[in-house]
């Protein structure tokens, strides 16, 4: 018999934005636990797009941005009768919540010679315009789920 599935805490919205998208943006973004110098990182990207995209909220923004990230298929690997088939399955909304902030942050990471508030100002803001490195993964993820519609038939 299966055991109950954990509940997940909520996460306390960030005291600047209130949204606890823009908290689960930092805590994506913290390494070694240094929770201050990520916060500091996230509010001085957004001050950038403030600043560049001459918006009075840049949430609105990097809601766009998200929306135009987030995948709604992915594959997955299926193992049958000795083969492995990548099989395209629909991504749950906390996943795609996870999956579309990791692109943003690994498109704005990979980016060179620029501090890093400035990367991820500017890939939030591509990605808004449904461009950038972190729209391209996503349209690449469609484009293998539809490539591999033949094997629908094995999801679980």
């Amino acid at each position: 018999m299966r055991r109950k599935t954990k509940r997940k805490p909520a996460l306390t919205p960030d005291p600047v934005y209130q949204s606890a998208k823009v908290t689960k943006l930092m805590n994506y973004i913290m390494s070694r636990g240094k929770k201050t110098v990520a916060r500091r990182l996230v509010y001085q990207s957004f001050a950038l797009i403030k600043e560049k995209a001459k918006t009075e909220n840049p949430l609105e923004l990097f809601d766009t941005a998200l929306k135009n990230v987030t995948p709604s298929m992915e594959v997955r690997s299926r193992r049958v009768g000795g083969a492995n088939y990548q099989v395209p399955v629909e991504v749950r909304p906390e996943r795609q919540l996870s999956l579309s902030l990791r692109w943003i942050i690994e498109a704005a990471r990979g980016k060179k010679g620029k501090p890093m508030a400035e990367k991820l100002a500017e890939e939030i803001m591509a990605a808004a315009k449904n461009e950038g490195e972190a729209v391209r993964k996503r349209e690449n993820t469609h484009k293998m789920a539809e490539a591999n519609k033949a094997f629908a038939h094995f999801a679980w």
